[in-house]
């Protein structure tokens, strides 16, 4: 198993101390360095770059969601895992839609800290209940809003691409879809990079939300 850094961004020292003992006490964790706020954390990126950053909302400076924005703008392959004491399923979806990769409340238990960012290393997001019902929420308000029926978007993805994307939201793999559906892992993240050019989003995370607002998933 690869050695990855983790950076955390909290303006709460007690919370930010407690946080980086507990990932630093994970197997594959090899560096862990702290910022108290979104330029802190900028700072230390143009030093090194991490593999993940924890991220929480409300900081001085620069808050957390002016952070995410220019840290995914200037360096798309970190992963950022939010988290923050607000359950707001807008917070989340809006989030989601920035970007980020997973969603966390401050009172998650270690095990799924853990799980969260093994996931969005592996799988590029990571899908919890918070996450689940927001996306859904955010598509229904979405589809009212615009008035359209549900499966018009879906229409310029292929079947195979659509399939496919079903297995990435039930966060398989690329080399378990490839297994599953007897294709190359090659032949798989092709279609993954045609679905993400066709629909103009950057990452898993725009294509689990786009099954949500296109109506494949409930």
């Amino acid at each position: 198993m690869s050695k990855i850094k983790v950076y955390i961004a909290d303006d709460q020292t007690l919370f930010r101390k407690g946080m980086g003992r507990l990932v630093r006490s994970f197997p594959n964790v090899s560096e862990v360095k702290e910022a108290s706020n979104g330029k802190e954390l900028l700072d230390l990126i143009k030093e090194e770059k991490p593999d993940v950053i924890l991220m929480d909302l409300e900081m001085p400076v620069m808050d957390g969601i002016e952070a995410t924005e220019k840290v995914l703008a200037k360096y798309p392959n970190i992963k950022i895992v939010v988290l923050s004491m607000h359950d707001s399923q807008q917070h989340i979806f809006y989030l989601m839609e920035l970007g980020a990769h997973a969603f966390l409340l401050k009172n998650a238990e270690p095990e799924e800290v853990q799980e969260a960012i093994n996931a969005v290393l592996k799988n590029d997001f990571y899908q919890n209940q918070l996450v689940v019902e927001a996306l859904r929420k955010g598509a229904m308000d979405k589809k009212k809003a615009e008035m359209r029926p549900v499966f018009q978007n879906s229409a310029s993805l292929t079947d195979r691409e659509k399939e496919i994307l079903l297995l990435i939201c039930r966060e398989l793999t690329m080399k378990e879809i490839s297994d599953k559906l007897s294709l190359s892992e090659k032949t798989v993240h092709n279609h993954r990079a045609r679905m993400m050019d066709k629909l103009g989003v950057r990452n898993t995370v725009g294509l689990v939300k786009y099954a949500y607002d296109s109506g494949l998933l409930e």
